[in-house]
Parts: structure tokens; C-alpha cells; sequence
């Protein structure tokens, strides 16, 4: 397969009761195609895939593929910190008709890279010859990482493996990679923020992204590349100044104020993708739901970050969000102006 163009994280929405939207599931994706995104990944973190039971996991992935009917690629989420359950995941996403499979680094148990490429990506390429594998690579969020040297081992191995999801954040590390990896091989951005800096870099050219706010803006993201695909630097730069405000608030910091007895004390919170979007998209009558435990509410100052991020965009460039307010029939600019609704998606 090759991996070119934007590609959007799913996130999973929930009904009330915890269960898995799949009527939502389903407009979503046929929102996804509408816009002209290039691929479809569900069950990777932006589809919650830590609290998703390994059921859950197959059963997504497949109504996924099935949803899209062959009209956009599908990357199966198939990662996991365990190599034999990773492998459990590729071979029923593979009997459910998916060639692509998305493999993470392994989170806590944190083994060497060279371990990582031996004993797990080598032994799952190996595997299934047939099935184009991505590496994920995110330490933020593992606490190791695949080195560039064994992935280009790796990818001069194994033809199967053809791309990574680079979510270092590390532009010099992907100088590196571009360097040393197979002339096919497609590097893409794991990180919304930097997808038209590290596309537009001649040391790097990467082919594209895995992004988080295709969800809520696929058909401009999906223009963005196109036109960083075909050399079209400066008109691909100005959708990126557009979207700016939206990459910002794929994670979201905040303080707030703790009483103890009679000192006050100053804590910040952190909160990480898929809270933001799924919040985003609960306010534009998207289908969402709520996240799984551990996960929950952003505090009154969090949802406020991302409300006025929306409210700038839909200001200075309502092109952007307008296939949202067309497709799910709501009225943005009452959305954005509704309290009630802000306050029902904050922690109380």
C-alpha cells in the first residue's frame, strides 16, 4: 500500500451507557470520504485504544472497513505492548479483508530498539508478508522508540514495512530517517502541528499525515497535502495559518487553584488527544460521546481554550468548519454561542 496524503485518527464515539456508537461510527466515516481524505485509521490512540477491549479492537477495525467500502484505504490499529496480542490483532484484521496495519512501539515495557525491531517488528513483518506495516513511533506516550538505523534495517528487510508514523516531534531525527531510509518509503507526520514543516522540508519530504483534526476538518487538511504533494509550498501555507489554532489544541494545558486546608496550591493539568477533540466535536454535534475512564472532563479553563480556538477559526476562516455544519445540518455560530453547551462539556 502506498501512504500519501491525510489520513485521519478515528475517534470511537460512545453512547450515554459506555457502548460504542456504531450509527455515529458510521456517519463519521461517510463524512471522512465526503471530504476526500486518503485513509481511515481506527483504534489508535485517538480512537481510544488503551480502554478498548481486544473485541472491541477487531470489531472496529472491521466496521471501519466495512463503512468505507473500498472508497478510501483503511490502516488497522493493531498495536499493542504485547507482540503475540499485536499479532492476534493483524491476522483478524487480515481475515476481515484490511492489508494495512498499524504496529506502536511497546509502551511500559520499554525494550531497547533493538529489541524492538528483533523480537516485535520482525517477527510481525515476517509474519504476514502481505500486510503493509506502519511503525508508530511516539515516546511521549511509550517510553522507547524504534532508532532511525533499525527502522531502515527494518524496511530494507521487510518490503511490507513502507512507512512510520513519526510522532517524535524530532525534526532532526526525521532529517536522518529521510536520509537512510528506502527511496519509496513514506515518512508520516504523527503530529498536526508540524505535518506542513516537515511536507515542505527538502531534507525530509514527508508524503503526509496521520492527523487528529481531519476529524473535524478533513477537506482542508486533505487540500493542505495535495498541494505540499505537488510543490504548491505557498497556497499549502496559507490553509496551514488557517488551521493553526485548531493544531494548537490537540493538547491542552491548564492551572487551576487547589484548597488544602489553608494554603492554596497551583496544579496544572494536561489534556491529551483524544480529550480535546472529542470535546470539540461534542460542541459541534458530532458524534462523540464521552472517553473512557481514566479519561473525562476538561476543567471550565480547558473547554475555554478550545472554544476560542473554534471561534477564531469559524471568524478569519468559517471555509474551514463549513463541511461540518453541511453534512450534521447544525448552526456553528449558535453552537459557539450557546453556554449551555460549553458548560455541560466541562468537569464540574
Amino acid at each position: 500500500m502506498e501512504f500519501k496524503g491525510a489520513w485521519t485518527a478515528l475517534v470511537t464515539p460512545f453512547k450515554e451507557n459506555g457502548e460504542i456508537d456504531w450509527e455515529g461510527f458510521k456517519k463519521n466515516v461517510e463524512f471522512q470520504i465526503a471530504n476526500g481524505i486518503s485513509g481511515l485509521l481506527p483504534v489508535g490512540t485517538t480512537g481510544e485504544s488503551p480502554t478498548l477491549t481486544h473485541e472491541e479492537h477487531s470489531l472496529v477495525n472491521k466496521g471501519v472497513f466495512e463503512f468505507a467500502q473500498g472508497r478510501c484505504k483503511v490502516l488497522a490499529g493493531c498495536g499493542s505492548n504485547s507482540t503475540a496480542e499485536a499479532i492476534k490483532s493483524v491476522s483478524e484484521a487480515k481475515q476481515a479483508g484490511i492489508n494495512a496495519a498499524l504496529i506502536i512501539d511497546c509502551y511500559y515495557n520499554g525494550p531497547s530498539s533493538l529489541e524492538l525491531r528483533k523480537n516485535h517488528y520482525e517477527v510481525i513483518a515476517e509474519k504476514f508478508p502481505d500486510v503493509s506495516l506502519v511503525p508508530y513511533i511516539i515516546p511521549g506516550r511509550t517510553g522507547c522508540a524504534l532508532s532511525p538505523y533499525d527502522l531502515a534495517i527494518l524496511a530494507r528487510k521487510y518490503p511490507n514495512v513502507n512507512a512510520v508514523k513519526e510522532a517524535t516531534g524530532d525534526i532532526s531525527r526525521m532529517e536522518v530517517e529521510a536520509k537512510i531510509l528506502p527511496e519509496n518509503f513514506s515518512i508520516l507526520s504523527g503530529d498536526d502541528g508540524i505535518t506542513f514543516e516537515i511536507m515542505a522540508s527538502p531534507k525530509i519530504k514527508a508524503k503526509g499525515v496521520i492527523s487528529v483534526i481531519t476529524n473535524i476538518a478533513p477537506k482542508a487538511i486533505s487540500q493542505m497535502c495535495e498541494l505540499l504533494l505537488n510543490g504548491k509550498t505557498w497556497e499549502a501555507e496559507q490553509i496551514h495559518k488557517k488551521l493553526k489554532p485548531l493544531f494548537d489544541v490537540v493538547t491542552v494545558k491548564t492551572k487551576r487553584n487547589v484548597q488544602i486546608e489553608r494554603d492554596t496550591y497551583q496544579a496544572e493539568d494536561k489534556f491529551r488527544n483524544p480529550t480535546p477533540i472529542k470535546t470539540i466535536m461534542n460542541a459541534l454535534g458530532m458524534p462523540a460521546g464521552k472517553t473512557r475512564n481514566p479519561l473525562g472532563k476538561m476543567t471550565p479553563a480547558g473547554v475555554l481554550v478550545v472554544r476560542d480556538a473554534l471561534k477564531t477559526v469559524w471568524k478569519l476562516s468559517p471555509e474551514i468548519l463549513k463541511p461540518v455544519e453541511e453534512f450534521y445540518s447544525v448552526n456553528i455560530e449558535e453552537r459557539l454561542k450557546d453556554d449551555s453547551i460549553w458548560e455541560s462539556l466541562a468537569e464540574k
